[in-house]
């Protein structure tokens, strides 16, 4: 079927990297594989990061009328040409969809949403305009896919139906990761002449963007642990941003050539950093679930990260890597020296990573999970 997409948070095809533009493709290319034909329905980005009741206003206001064009475009098309369903990706208070439900219900299709969030206590608050968008929304949808027990315990109470609710577990394309593991020495080699590593000392590899925030205190949390981890190992760092300056400061403590900054690489570039390098280290303070986590695990790479957010659910604890408190330095700092010191136990979390991924996080099986929840909403709505 024909889908009308809408990422409100950033669009897929946003030129500035991150998670969440990587998911919104990965949904994309998994409706695509699931033989659905997804387009995108408007760019309208509604984040309100401060808490504005005026900007929240003129969202609202633009909403209605980009709802309104969507819908006018949609309908001036053929029927056969028209979408069957709307999809929209992480809505939250900070991000609502004042978009998609209008839209939807002008054109008389069924409404869903992937990955929605919903944070009771903004209600009444500076965000509470956009909180009540948000409920408004999942009240109304036709089908509700949560990535996260966290994330579907709290949106639960509002889904009209409980057989709208389902469960999409966070997932990657694991094919190219998987290729890259199977030529593992070839790509280390590679690498190391290229970046000047040394390929016999082990390799800490991070995949992160450097905003301030979360992921300059989970940089930070890193620099903090790696200085009670001794030995002959080096830190590998992908990723870039305007935090990139206090990133180096807080890595710039360790000397002899340490910390490599690979600076930010495309896509096609990281199978064969994650399948070279010796273990994925990530604090992940206040991560969602971490796609760098799904995408080391589908390489083969162990990880030690902090069991925050919804981490522990793409992180098997003890299976394919280790979970440490978050922000505690000393415990992750603890993880990582166990694992350095154990090469054995590395290479078992590594076939239980590359299996489990393959298994669980797949963009096949998510594929299916898409298929399911559309046919459902499709046939069930009046």
């Amino acid at each position: 079927m024909r889908v009308a997409f809408y990422a409100p948070l950033k669009p897929p095809d946003d030129p500035v990297p991150s998670g969440d533009r990587r998911m919104a493709r990965l949904l994309m290319h998994a409706l695509a594989c699931g033989g659905h034909r997804a387009e995108i329905a408007a760019r309208l980005r509604s984040r309100d990061s401060l808490g504005d009741p005026a900007r929240q206003l003129r969202l609202a206001a633009l909403g209605r009328r980009l709802a309104a064009r969507a819908a006018r475009r949609f309908l001036a098309r053929p029927p056969a040409e028209r979408p069957d369903a709307w999809l929209t990706y992480h809505l939250y208070y900070r991000a609502p969809d004042w978009i998609g439900p209008a839209a939807s219900a002008q054109l008389g299709i069924p409404y869903l949403v992937v990955e929605p969030s919903h944070a009771p206590k903004r209600s009444g608050g500076p965000w509470d305009l956009a909180h009540k968008a948000t409920e408004a929304a999942l009240r109304m949808a036709d089908g509700v896919l949560c990535m996260t027990a966290a994330d579907a315990a709290c949106v639960a109470p509002l889904v009209a139906l409980p057989d709208r609710l389902h469960r999409l577990r966070p997932f990657v394309e694991v094919a190219p990761f998987a290729a890259a593991a199977e030529a593992r020495a070839a790509h280390r080699s590679a690498l190391a002449a290229r970046h000047g590593l040394d390929p016999d000392r082990p390799w800490l590899l991070t995949v992160a963007m450097m905003r301030r925030g979360d992921k300059l205190d989970s940089y930070r949390v890193l620099a903090r642990a790696l200085s009670q981890v001794e030995g002959d190992w080096q830190l590998v760092v992908a990723g870039d941003g305007p935090a990139r300056p206090a990133v180096e400061e807080a890595l710039g403590r360790f000397a002899d050539g340490r910390v490599q900054f690979l600076g930010l690489l495309d896509a096609e570039a990281l199978p064969p950093l994650y399948a070279a390098s010796d273990l994925f280290v990530w604090p992940a303070l206040r991560e969602a679930y971490g796609m760098a986590f799904l995408e080391a695990q589908a390489a083969g790479l162990p990880v030690v990260g902090g069991a925050d957010g919804g981490v522990a659910e793409v992180v098997y604890d003890g299976e394919t890597g280790r979970l440490t408190p978050p922000g505690n330095a000393r415990a992750f700092a603890a993880a990582l020296k166990s694992l350095l010191d154990d090469a054995p136990a590395r290479r078992r979390l590594s076939e239980t990573a590359r299996r489990y991924m393959a298994e669980n996080h797949d963009l096949s099986r998510a594929a299916k999970t898409l298929d399911r929840a559309l046919a459902q909403a499709v046939a069930t709505r009046p």
